[in-house]
């Protein structure tokens, strides 16, 4: 006997949250408020699946949107100044679109598979100002930044995280490195990046 996969309403973005996480989001179209509506329409909101796009995919072949995507739950809502609504979710877990159905109004709800969590990491003494140059962004731009414990910036797995949220790559460099079973890939590619700017820098 088979069992279905589970299923979650889709709402692909240019912006990127990933586990660990937080967003604030402006809702307007009509299909994405109905998703909002029906996520939240009892004592608690089940999740929605947040995707990254495709600029190179197909929107009548739902290739549009990259195949990994992060599990949020809506944990605020507010009136916007222009009157529409505003959502904050935050990020659970990853996981794998295995097929995506599109329904009337033009809402895509996937069927999906967990992906693992990378294991907890600490930052060793080398990797500190990765962290530091993190924190500096969060500084210079706090609209940005995410109440989190102390003792995350002590681990690699999350900075790295928080890293691939904000940098301006392309959506496909970002899903190769979630693929991967451990955070050491995404690390070492922001090492190199590190080491790069401040070759540019100097």
């Amino acid at each position: 006997m088979t069992h279905a996969q589970p299923t979650i309403p889709l709402f692909p973005l240019s912006g990127h949250v990933l586990p660990g996480g937080t967003m604030r989001l402006r809702i307007f179209e009509p299909r994405y408020v109905r998703m909002v509506k029906e996520a939240c329409n009892g004592n608690s909101c089940s999740p929605i699946g947040l995707c990254m796009l495709n600029e190179d995919g197909d929107v009548a072949s739902n290739t549009h949107i990259h195949p990994i995507g992060t599990k949020v739950t809506i944990v605020d809502f507010e009136q916007l100044p222009d009157g529409l609504l505003g959502i904050t979710v935050a990020g659970n877990e990853l996981f794998r679109i295995v097929d995506i159905q599109v329904q009337d109004d033009g809402l895509r709800v996937g069927e999906i598979e967990p992906i693992g969590a990378w294991s907890a990491l600490p930052l060793s003494a080398n990797d500190k100002h990765i962290a530091d140059q993190l924190n500096a962004v969060y500084q210079a731009y706090p609209e940005l930044a995410i109440e989190a414990a102390p003792e995350l910036w002590q681990r690699a797995d999350w900075v790295a995280l928080r890293w691939l949220e904000l940098l301006p790559i392309a959506a496909t460099a970002k899903q190769e490195l979630l693929q991967a079973p451990t955070a050491d890939a995404a690390l070492e590619f922001l090492r190199d990046l590190m080491d790069a700017s401040q070759e540019y820098d100097s």
